[in-house]
């Protein structure tokens, strides 16, 4: 007989990045950041892209896209916007200063 988990689920982050663009260590290291801010809240998955693509989704919805911004996202941005899902009262320390 299996035991139930008495742990909340975890949320689920996508990370696609391109091949192409060798961008697995950028993304690995976003992982990373994300894991260690939210031990136990979140599931990352690094998944292989091509043509450019770097994105970020949360439980399916599209949070950062370098596409749309033009840019790469800054870890403290998206700890904040994982934070406001996962727990909105949570202090992030230096990442929550302006």
């Amino acid at each position: 007989m299996a035991e139930e988990s008495t742990a909340p689920p975890r949320l689920a982050v996508r990370v696609r990045y391109c091949t192409q663009c060798r961008w697995l260590t950028r993304a690995a290291w976003l992982a990373q950041e994300l894991l260690t801010t939210f031990p136990t809240e979140l599931e990352v998955t690094l998944e292989p892209g091509f043509g450019g693509v770097f994105e970020v989704e949360l439980e399916g919805t599209v949070i950062f896209s370098r596409a749309e911004r033009r840019r790469f996202p800054e870890p403290k941005e998206l700890k904040q916007k994982i934070r406001d899902r996962v727990d909105p009262t949570r202090s992030l320390g230096h990442s929550d200063e302006p």
